[in-house]
């Protein structure tokens, strides 16, 4: 991983996390849905997608922890899905620690947090593919739509996209019911799908669509397709949803300015990337929730104690 953005953003901030020895942090499980959707509102488009994990049928799929101590508080959740499992961190970065000495999870996951969670996040984890991204939103009133036409795809199409999305070699499987579910809309060239965007999850209870899976096949990349599909996704998910969010490399300034041109703006930036537990088999965190649950009881959760590190 040398020369990487999580090595250098490491070297900027000190390479670790500085904590006071003798630190406790009160770690419990949460199940109450809108104890965790208030602490979600605070960050709303940075937690969109965990936002639409609290819909009934996905929240018995996610985990979710708090910790809170002398430093502040932190909010955890881990949640499968139909694209494997998915870890998303919130709050502050020793509490963050408190969360994942405990519960790190499932061995691979696909981590989302923020640049401040990296020197935490490391210390727990291999990542690679980490890529800083950034999180934009729109709403109805800044939503201009895009005047290119586009057609609405369904889970039938499903063969289709993914021999879109593989294009270039990449492996795709999604399935009719994926497809289905979500809001995909592509555009036709030549008979031939040129592209597609689709979402990565939309809540109507809880307001919040997440747009993603945007491609254009390489032949037809120029032309505007992208930010047409794009566009076409996001004005039906806001006939359902009061916010929509999507993430975007800040490298990709084409992309960028095509979805501003949308009505999309920047919220936050945010870190992305495959994740690998680094215990490989589990005994640390089980023998840390042991002790933890020893201290913390009669306090309804595990207490741990962090030692001093850099």
């Amino acid at each position: 991983m040398k020369g990487t953005a999580v090595e250098r953003h490491l070297e900027s901030v000190g390479g670790g996390l500085a904590v006071e020895t003798g630190e406790e942090y009160l770690v419990r499980p949460l199940r109450d849905r809108a104890r965790i959707r208030e602490m979600l509102e605070s960050r709303r488009a940075y937690a969109a997608y965990a936002l639409g994990q609290l819909e009934p049928r996905l929240f018995v799929a996610s985990q979710w922890w708090l910790a809170e101590g002398p430093r502040g508080k932190a909010l955890l959740v881990h949640a499968r899905g139909g694209l494997g499992h998915a870890l998303l961190a919130l709050g502050d970065a020793p509490a963050l620690d408190a969360l994942l000495r405990l519960h790190p999870g499932p061995r691979q996951t696909f981590a989302t947090c923020l640049a401040e969670h990296l020197p935490v996040m490391v210390h727990y984890f291999y990542l690679s593919q980490q890529q800083p991204m950034i999180r934009m939103q729109v709403a109805a009133e800044t939503f201009r739509p895009p005047t290119r036409p586009s057609v609405r795809l369904h889970g039938r199409d499903a063969r289709t996209i993914n021999r879109l999305y593989s294009s270039e070699g990449a492996n795709s499987s999604y399935t009719a019911s994926q497809v289905e579910e979500g809001i995909y809309h592509g555009i036709y060239v030549d008979g031939r799908l040129a592209a597609v965007a689709g979402t990565h999850g939309v809540s109507a209870s809880y307001g919040v669509a997440v747009v993603g899976n945007v491609y254009t096949h390489p032949h037809y990349r120029g032309r505007g397709l992208g930010g047409a599909v794009t566009g076409a996704v996001t004005a039906e998910a806001l006939e359902r949803c009061a916010l929509v969010v999507l993430s975007v490399d800040p490298r990709n300034r084409a992309a960028v300015r095509a979805y501003q041109r949308l009505g999309y703006r920047e919220e936050c930036r945010l870190i992305e990337a495959a994740a690998t537990r680094r215990d490989l088999v589990g005994l640390a965190p089980a023998f840390q929730r042991l002790l933890a649950g020893l201290r913390g009881r009669g306090r309804g959760g595990a207490l741990v104690r962090l030692e001093g590190r850099t």
